[in-house]
């Protein structure tokens, strides 16, 4: 149920109760000021979600966001929010015709990025540094260079010589939600792939027991313990600032003042909140998201490996080196690639908690598929989707034994328990603009000018107006970073 808000001033309104939201929200509580949360949907959380989707199936599935790697070990502890992350039995299962790899990686490229995440990771909630001064800390001239200064596709092609699926394994890493080839001058791919590969100093990707939405509840738990006041199914309509007071005011005609104003939303929005105009170009996500719940899971191809076994971690379809490049020229002209490149995730075989003692008992499992070069462009009507979805489970059924259709189970209606969300999906759910799961294109997690160095990365055109979502300097993810890092800045010009 909405809970409404009474009008009123407070030191700090954060728009948006996402996780990041939450995280700023319970720093600065802690740190005296009084906090107020406004999120527009009936609960907080954003993305970190986990619900019951499938009518009469009692099933947790995390509709969104699914793992976690960015969220730093040291934030969860200054916090003090208890989540179990479990690491999965085995990093990655790759089909190959009748057979499979098994955590495919080229060691000297885990060795360069082990270094680079172990000297990256612990900037991310510093002030940015410099272009040079990361480079100095890295230390490495041939990772800097590889990762910072050329695109992928030269590391990758020189690293991984005539492996066209171990190629792909690893540029995978660099297209979750980033519609560009291996090549793209403008490295795109590459910030997307330093992001996914730094987290915590390992870059390992994590479930949380529970689903999402344990990690929403933790914080929200944190955030009221620390007195933070939410308000839920409250929209803010518009943000009004001198750049030293701000009134924020809601679609229904409430209204609150703040010193700051704390910004959990994409930049196209807050600047539609400020301006009454969303600035050009538009974010474009590219994804499609399947979540499913399965009665068995499918047989292999593969004799050689247990199902349970290749469901366990991260389950490559379709995702060769060649075959990424095709598909993304096909979407780039227009079409919904012919074969998508998806990747499968289990994650009840790592957290059995998410399914019911009898859905446990009977073997059910869930899964979810997340497809790569599916841009918003594409989803021009229902019917679209429709293709993409069926395009991306024949893809998955060329690499099994069996339809994946025949081990879909049926929820209390009797329909195939199968839910879709394309990037139209996430602006309608979430509003992210164009379903752009990072909220726009991830930047560089440095300064890229002289104003910027010393700064937090969170800063706007209005001296108390800040970023605390997704789509800060380094933002991305479920990480709490900007959260963390807006809250700094707020700190830090208080004093």
């Amino acid at each position: 149920m909405p809970s409404p808000v009474e009008r009123g001033r407070f030191d700090v309104i954060v728009v948006g109760g996402g996780h990041n939201g939450l995280v700023a929200a319970t720093l600065l509580a802690r740190a005296g000021r009084s906090v107020l949360v406004l999120e527009r949907s009936e609960r907080v959380g954003g993305a970190a979600a986990s619900e019951r989707i499938f009518p009469g199936i009692d099933a947790r599935v995390s509709r969104f966001a699914y793992l976690v790697s960015l969220f730093p070990a040291s934030l969860l502890r200054q916090l003090g929010v208890r989540i179990e992350l479990r690491q999965r039995a085995i990093s990655s299962y790759t089909p190959v015709g009748d057979t499979g790899r098994l955590d495919a990686r080229p060691e000297p490229l885990g060795e360069l990025l082990q270094r680079v995440a172990e000297r990256v990771f612990p900037t991310l909630t510093e002030p940015l540094l410099s272009r040079d001064e990361l480079r100095r800390r890295i230390g490495d001239d041939e990772a800097w260079e590889a990762l910072f200064e050329r695109p992928l596709s030269q590391l990758l092609e020189a690293m991984v010589p005539e492996d066209d699926v171990l190629r792909g394994v690893v540029l995978t890493d660099a297209t979750i939600g980033t519609f560009a080839p291996a090549d793209d001058p403008q490295l795109r791919q590459n910030r997307c792939f330093l992001y996914h590969v730094i987290g915590n100093g390992t870059g390992r990707w994590d479930v949380p027991v529970g689903g999402m939405g344990a990690v929403a509840h933790a914080l929200e738990q944190a955030a009221c313990e620390a007195g933070v006041t939410i308000g839920t199914g409250t929209e803010v309509s518009q943000i009004a600032t001198d750049d030293t007071a701000a009134e924020v005011t809601s679609a229904d005609g409430g209204t609150w003042a703040a010193s700051h104003v704390l910004a959990g939303v994409a930049p196209a929005v807050l600047a539609r909140l400020l301006d009454g105009a969303a600035p050009a170009p538009r974010p474009e996500g590219s994804q499609l998201k399947l979540n499913m719940l399965l009665t068995r899971l499918p047989r292999l191809r593969d004799p050689s490996v247990a199902a349970e076994k290749a469901f366990a971690g991260t389950f490559h379809v379709n995702e060769g080196y060649a075959q990424l490049q095709r598909a993304y020229a096909e979407a780039a002209r227009g079409s919904i690639p012919t074969i998508p490149p998806c990747e499968l995730y289990c994650h009840s075989l790592t957290d059995p908690s998410i399914l019911s003692p009898e859905l446990r008992t009977a073997g059910f499992q869930t899964l979810t598929v997340f497809g790569l070069h599916m841009p918003a462009r594409l989803f021009a009507d229902d019917e679209t989707k429709r293709t993409a979805v069926e395009a991306t489970l024949g893809s998955v059924n060329s690499v099994l034994a069996e339809p994946l259709k025949e081990c879909l189970a049926l929820d209390g209606d009797g329909a195939p328990c199968l839910e879709a969300h394309t990037p139209l999906d996430l602006e309608a759910e979430l509003a992210m603009p164009g379903g752009h799961i990072f909220h726009r294109d991830l930047a560089w997690p440095f300064a890229e000018s002289d104003e910027e160095v010393g700064r937090w990365g969170v800063e706007t055109p209005h001296a108390n107006v800040w970023l605390c979502g997704a789509g800060a300097r380094r933002g991305g993810g479920v990480s709490g970073v900007p959260g963390h890092n807006a809250a700094q800045a707020v700190l830090t010009a208080s004093r």
